[in-house]
């Protein structure tokens, strides 16, 4: 997929304009990642895990990593590929240019070296410095056009042929646009000027640093960068978000206010920003959350299905899942984790990688031969541990997996859950003394969806009836 589709659809997903620069400089790099070996790629890991659901884009600013030599370079190397991994395209920021052939080179740097998804481009060389880049047709160029700066005046502003540089600039790159990846940077601290050159450049799309730290306010830049049909805007903000004690907290808040104001500037109700949102539209893109008729393993019909084990083709989807368990899992008192097969065994694999605890899990049958061991995975008797499954409806095959954790020694306080059908399970299972976290219910789910215009209304109110119907 070609970098600004890609955007796109990142974008759509995750409810997100955020892109967060990842500029590790030292002067407000968090002490905790200073004492590690390598605190440039620990500082970065941290905030892409902490943020991935709620950016559609990283920016690391090559300078960070240059001035730490090889150490920094290889920073750059990892943090491109945590990125990745997370399902989130990287844009270089480079501000490269040079004459032709220099300029030829510094895009295969970018493009095949660092395999950035795309790259910002100083302008000053001109047309032939912009086109070694732009000749990537799949990758994305941002050309510098007005600058967050102060110092932005001092050429920017210059006017030649009765208007300013920075909008002969615009019209210049909306010339050379053949291939559809060329997008302008237009800082957020000037809102006028980010009008002014959405007006000669109504398709191109922007990417607009400064907010934050800077003094860029985001409704303004909103408002002033969006293009007609409510797209076209990356918003960038950097020390905001990575020099913050909460990571994921200051990038939520900034996604959620970048939403609201893109559903003002456009005159529409503000759509669904919840944290859980993005987990929930993520799961029914998967496939997970399925509407239609089906038959449940009771033999019941049902216009909702939850298929919870697509989530191992799935990789990014499992990740979220992964870490809103770790979320949960944050208030609980446990050594160990228990995943019930087969639905929760990847789930729990990957939350036991994140939380970094051990994992056990209860086997649906003894093994006749070997060990004969009901239970597979190293413990001590006496330990605490949380159960972890996909879903919950009546809770009896979570009493069923339970028994032989706690008759091997193992004791069971919680059990936590992805989602909640609402089916009499959570109070079958407190009836016991356990008790029940789930992360989201099914009425949630499809409240989300139709406020997201993913399902229709008619929908939501037939499996809402079909949850009523079936009330313990």
């Amino acid at each position: 997929m070609a970098f600004f589709a890609e955007l796109e659809e990142v974008s759509r997903r995750r409810g997100s304009l955020l892109c967060v620069g990842l500029d590790p400089d030292r002067r407000v790099m968090p002490e905790a990642f200073a004492r590690e070996p390598e605190p440039l790629w620990a500082w970065n890991r941290a905030v892409i895990e902490a943020t991935a659901a709620y950016v559609c884009a990283y920016k690391p600013n090559m300078a960070f990593y240059e001035a730490e030599g090889a150490a920094g370079l290889e920073a750059l190397r990892r943090t491109i590929d945590c990125a990745h991994a997370h399902g989130t395209p990287v844009i270089l920021d480079a501000k490269r240019a040079d004459v032709a052939h220099s300029a030829e080179a510094y895009a295969r740097a970018a493009f095949e070296v660092w395999e950035a998804d795309a790259v910002t481009v100083n302008p000053y060389l001109g047309r032939d410095a912009i086109g070694a880049f732009a000749r990537y047709a799949e990758k994305g160029v941002y050309v510098l056009c007005h600058t967050s700066n102060p110092g932005a005046r001092d050429l920017q502003e210059r006017r030649t042929e009765g208007r300013p540089l920075y909008l002969a600039l615009a019209e210049m790159v909306t010339r050379l646009n053949t291939a559809g990846n060329l997008g302008l940077v237009v800082g957020a601290t000037y809102p006028e000027a980010v009008q002014e050159v959405r007006s000669v450049a109504a398709g191109l799309p922007f990417l607009v640093p400064g907010v934050g730290a800077q003094g860029g306010e985001v409704e303004r830049a909103v408002a002033a960068g969006l293009r007609a049909d409510g797209g076209g805007l990356l918003i960038s903000a950097s020390r905001s978000v990575i020099a913050a004690e909460d990571f994921g907290g200051a990038a939520r808040a900034l996604r959620d206010a970048m939403a609201a104001a893109r559903a003002a500037a456009l005159g529409e109700p503000q759509r669904e920003t919840a944290p859980e949102a993005a987990l929930i539209v993520a799961l029914h893109e998967a496939g997970c959350v399925r509407l239609g008729d089906f038959v449940l393993h009771s033999g019941q019909r049902s216009p909702i299905y939850l298929d919870l084990r697509v989530l191992v083709s799935s990789p990014e989807v499992l990740w979220q899942v992964a870490r809103a368990y770790a979320s949960l899992l944050e208030s609980l008192r446990y050594d160990r984790l228990a995943a019930i097969p087969y639905a929760a065994l990847p789930i729990g694999t990957a939350v036991a990688l994140l939380v970094d605890r051990p994992l056990v899990y209860p086997r649906l049958e003894a093994k006749k031969y070997g060990t004969a061991r009901r239970i597979e995975g190293t413990w001590n008797p006496g330990e605490r541990v949380v159960v972890l499954d996909d879903v919950i409806t009546t809770g009896a095959s979570k009493l069923e997996a339970i028994r032989p954790l706690e008759e091997s020694g193992l004791v069971v306080r919680d059990i936590v859950v992805l989602i909640d059908r609402g089916q009499g399970g959570r109070e079958a299972l407190e009836a016991e003394g356990y008790r029940v976290h789930a992360l989201l219910t099914l009425r949630r789910i499809v409240e989300v969806l139709a406020c997201l215009g993913r399902i229709s209304d008619a929908d939501r109110d037939r499996v809402t009836a079909f949850m009523e119907d079936r009330k313990p």
